[in-house]
């Protein structure tokens, strides 16, 4: 069983046992989130999708960390002008781990 769930703007596909990286969540490593804006639940013949959401499905993430990304470089130069200028940037992430999928029944 696989869901499409939505944090941070984006969409992942999960499946229980899978470590995936998110926006940053609040909490501390070793705690439990549910994430509830899920668009899609099921697999095989048996599947739900949301209009936009499933009603009553959810999915139980463990947090295992929170993580910085690689540092992104933003480099401008003006030609002939003397001018120039380097800002450096680096995302804040949390790494999960998907514990389980609790979906609704399809009507």
């Amino acid at each position: 069983m696989f869901a499409v769930i939505k944090t941070g703007g984006k969409q992942h596909r999960v499946a229980e046992g899978d470590v995936i990286t998110v926006g940053k969540l609040e909490g501390e490593a070793g705690s439990t989130v549910n994430f509830g804006e899920i668009l899609f639940i099921g697999s095989g013949d048996d599947v739900t999708f949301g209009a936009p959401f499933v009603s009553g499905a959810s999915v139980a993430a463990e947090i295992v960390e929170h993580a910085r990304g690689a540092k992104v470089i933003a480099f401008k130069k003006r030609r002939r002008q003397n001018s120039k200028r380097k800002r450096g940037h680096r995302q804040d992430h949390t790494i999960v781990k998907i514990v389980g999928l609790t979906g609704a029944s399809k009507n």
